[in-house]
């Protein structure tokens, strides 16, 4: 986010943003009030139409397995979105928000996946490079060696410098930039683009690129139903 950008978000919410460490070229941190103090634990409650346009996307696929993983459940948004269209979604979390997880569990005491299938909303700080080094990323795919995985990240996450090494060695299936911007706050103005990132055993071949438009899965099943 931009100083400009923080600067605006809060003037139209009448909020402050809080000092946040920010790191110079040198390797220093320095502080600043130009940015936004992350919620603890990375939580950040995802909206129904990010989770409605990729189940639209991905729903074929995702009902050839037995049960999907949620692995950072949260209040339980992203498990309501796949329970709705019928999925067997199983949710934990590292603390418990109001019982919409089935277990609370650290994402890192699990040896073995819940389900082969992941699909989340990972708290970006493990998955990025500047402090987690890709840690919940690589959980995921080399200790517990999942078959599909889909994670909901800043459009601009692959960029890290970084990252390099892990992406040649684990490059997605399917990547989905979403042409809106996600109010993950709810304070207006969300500065930044998202996108899903697929990882997929299945798949064959380079990384496909596609564009993802606000679409709900299950508006698609109805209309099929009245065609019938």
């Amino acid at each position: 986010m931009t100083a400009s950008s923080a600067r605006g978000l809060f003037r139209a919410t009448g909020k402050r943003s809080k000092p946040v460490a920010v790191q110079m070229l040198d390797g220093s941190f320095t502080k600043s009030d130009e940015g936004l103090e992350r919620e603890k634990d990375d939580f950040y409650p995802t909206p129904p139409e990010p989770t409605r346009a990729f189940l639209h996307a991905e729903i074929d696929r995702l009902r050839q397995f037995d049960g999907i993983w949620e692995p950072s459940c949260g209040d339980g948004a992203m498990l309501r979105e796949m329970r709705a269209m019928g999925l067997d979604a199983y949710g934990s979390d590292l603390v418990d928000r109001g019982g919409s997880a089935d277990v609370v569990r650290d994402f890192y005491a699990f040896r073995y996946p819940a389900f082969p299938a992941i699909v989340t909303n990972p708290p970006f700080s493990e998955c990025g490079w500047g402090n987690g080094k890709a840690r919940w990323l690589k959980h995921a795919l080399d200790v517990l060696d999942v078959e599909y995985m889909a994670l909901l990240m800043n459009w601009s996450w692959p960029g890290a410098g970084g990252l390099a090494p892990f992406w040649a060695e684990h490059p997605p299936a399917r990547v989905y930039l979403m042409r809106w911007k996600i109010d993950f706050t709810g304070q207006g103005a969300p500065p930044m683009l998202n996108g899903w990132f697929v990882w997929d055993k299945k798949h064959e071949g380079e990384t496909i690129l596609r564009m993802l438009d606000r679409k709900d899965a299950r508006q698609h099943e109805l209309f099929e139903g009245d065609a019938a």
